[in-house]
C-alpha cells in the first residue's frame, strides 16, 4: 500500500488491489449494477431540490442508520459479493465495517462535491474504506483550511483508497465530472457506523 500524508491527512493506496485478490472486476462491477435497488434521491441545496447526479445505494447491519443531505438513508441487506469484500476487508484492515454506501457515476456527468465524511453517526476513530470498480476517475482532495495545496488521486479499476482519521476531520475530498468519461464507474465505501 502506498502512503500518503499531508498536514491532517492519512491515505493508503492499494492499485489493483481487488484484481490480486483474485477478484474479476468487471464481473462484479455488473452485477452490482444489475442486482442492487439503486435510488436517485432528491435533496436540498440552497432551498432547491435536485435528483443527486449519480444513483446510490446503502447496505448495512440492522439499525445502522445513517443520514446525509437531509436524507435517511434506506438500508438494505448484504449481498453475497458485499460481504466477501467486507470480509476482505476485515482480513486486510483489521476493521469490521458495519455499513457500506456504494455511489454509481454512469458518466462523467455524475459527479461528487466538496465534503467530508463527517456525519455524527459516522465513528470517527475508525478508517473508511473505499474501493473503485469500472472506469478511472480523480478524486480531489483539499485541506478545510491552511495553506496545504490540493491535489488529486487517480483510482482506477480495483483500487483501494483508505482515509485514516483524522482525516476527514481536517480534508475534504470530492469527484468533479469530467466531459469526456463515458464509461461508469462504482464506488464502494465502507463504514463504521455508531448503532444507534
Amino acid at each position: 500500500m502506498i502512503r500518503i500524508e499531508r498536514s491532517g491527512l492519512q491515505l493508503r493506496h492499494g492499485p489493483r488491489w481487488l484484481q490480486q485478490q483474485g477478484i474479476a472486476t468487471q464481473e462484479l462491477r455488473q452485477r452490482l449494477a444489475e442486482g442492487l435497488a439503486w435510488q436517485q434521491p432528491l435533496v436540498t441545496v440552497y432551498g432547491k431540490q435536485h435528483r443527486t447526479p449519480r444513483l446510490t445505494c446503502w447496505v448495512a447491519d440492522p439499525g445502522c442508520l445513517y443520514r446525509y443531505s437531509g436524507l435517511q438513508q434506506q438500508i438494505h441487506p448484504w449481498t453475497r459479493e458485499l460481504e466477501q469484500l467486507r470480509e476482505l476487508l476485515h482480513h486486510q484492515l483489521g476493521v469490521r465495517f458495519n455499513s457500506l454506501l456504494l455511489n454509481r457515476y454512469r458518466d462523467g456527468a455524475d459527479r461528487m462535491g466538496w465534503h467530508a465524511d463527517d456525519e455524527p453517526e459516522l465513528d470517527d476513530q475508525a478508517p473508511i474504506a473505499s474501493l473503485s470498480l469500472g472506469v478511472a476517475r480523480d478524486l480531489r482532495f483539499r485541506p478545510r483550511r491552511g495553506h496545504e495545496p490540493a491535489f488529486a488521486l487517480n483510482l482506477g479499476d480495483g483500487d483501494l483508497l483508505v482515509m485514516d482519521p483524522p482525516s476527514q476531520r481536517h480534508w475534504q475530498h470530492a469527484l468533479p465530472p469530467r466531459a469526456r468519461v463515458v464509461a461508469e464507474r462504482v464506488n464502494l465505501t465502507f463504514r463504521v457506523i455508531r448503532r444507534a
